[in-house]
């Protein structure tokens, strides 16, 4: 793996107008886009754009496109994004396995990785794990800059800010590991973001255009929510939002890994350990509906390995507990949609890394 000395360069970059002159250009497309048609949608002026392209270029981050007929005087000189300037590791954490994934600047995977994973093997066997597999992705990037950064999704609670875990549900040994800090001192000095595994994917399908308020429900080993409010990830004050699985809705009911009883997660994880999936379904579809209530966002999403074995039980049968509520509340019913693949966690923390370079939530 090459070191950090681009990924450092490109992320001291981030002022609010190069994200602007970044997006309009990666959004442009390979057609391109000219300085004047940046300088007016930006509203800088036409000399701080050419400052702030000028610079681009020479960091490789931008390329002549072609040049384009203008209403008067000599042909506009067209820009676009490089996307292979630049690229992001993005790896999911999941409670048994890995999965990782290269993309670049416009957030195409371009390699992958899927490997076995106990995460109660301990920091530092997970550590290396990673840091191998970081590795391999980094040297598929070979002849292009350095590695931007990585990013790391897995089960919460934790501190996004820091970069800190708190108490993982079954695996009490990871609360207060310094992850971020641990992790790019093994790769180096990389920079390294840490997220939670619900809260990547919801920032990956808010880049992707999905808009307005959502709520995207994983179910896998555990669950857990990413939520989307006004088209940006909520994680809250102390960056704990979202740990939708952990909300009582039976009083005295079984244990839950967390230490509290009858938790949505114990719930459905108990049903479909019985082969119960549409009891899990009708579980998922209650806590769905207090969030509804509670939160008036447009729409649920599902998604995670256990909901996509059976989504053809799972997705209606979240609708139907959605829709009885609307009939007895009077409220229109958000709408219920499946978010599948299994690569979707992985992708959405390579735009953890991203997602800040064009002024996104990161």
């Amino acid at each position: 793996m090459r070191g950090a000395g681009g990924g450092a360069n490109l992320l001291a970059l981030r002022s609010h107008n190069t994200a602007l002159v970044l997006d309009l250009l990666r959004t442009a497309g390979t057609e391109g886009i000219s300085r004047l048609e940046l300088a007016e949608r930006t509203g800088l002026t036409p000399q701080a754009v050419s400052k702030i392209t000028a610079r681009l270029r020479e960091e490789g981050l931008a390329a002549e496109a072609g040049r384009r007929a203008s209403t008067g005087g000599k042909p506009r000189t067209v820009l676009r994004l490089v996307p292979e300037a630049g690229h992001a590791v993005g790896v999911h954490l999941d409670r048994d396995e890995l999965r990782a994934v290269l993309a670049d600047l416009d957030g195409t995977v371009v390699a992958r990785r899927h490997a076995p994973l106990d995460l109660g093997a301990g920091a530092e066997a997970v550590l290396g794990r990673v840091a191998s597999v970081v590795g391999e992705l980094g040297a598929e990037a070979a002849g292009t800059r350095s590695l931007l950064g990585v990013g790391v999704a897995l089960p919460g609670p934790l501190d996004h800010r820091r970069g800190v875990l708190h108490r993982v549900t079954g695996f009490p040994e990871w609360d207060g590991f310094p992850l971020r800090e641990a992790l790019s001192a093994r790769l180096g000095g990389v920079p390294v973001v840490v997220d939670k595994d619900t809260n990547a994917v919801a920032l990956g399908l808010a880049v992707g255009g999905e808009g307005g308020s959502f709520a995207y429900l994983h179910l896998g080993t555990g669950l857990g929510a990413g939520l989307v409010i006004g088209g940006s990830v909520h994680r809250g004050p102390r960056t704990g939002a979202g740990e939708f699985g952990h909300q009582v809705v039976q009083l005295d009911g079984p244990r839950c890994g967390c230490g509290d009883r009858g938790c949505v997660e114990a719930l459905c994880l108990a049903a479909v350990a019985r082969g119960e999936t549409a009891e899990a379904a009708r579980v998922l579809g209650t806590g769905a509906a207090n969030l509804v209530g509670l939160l008036d966002i447009d729409r649920v999403l599902v998604g995670g390995r256990t909901v996509e074995g059976a989504p053809e039980v799972f997705v209606p049968g979240v609708r139907g507990v959605l829709e009885a509520r609307a009939r007895r509340t009077g409220e229109e019913c958000g709408v219920v949609r499946l978010v599948s693949g299994e690569e979707r966690v992985a992708e959405g923390a390579a735009q953890l890394v991203l997602a800040p370079v064009f002024g996104q939530d990161g």
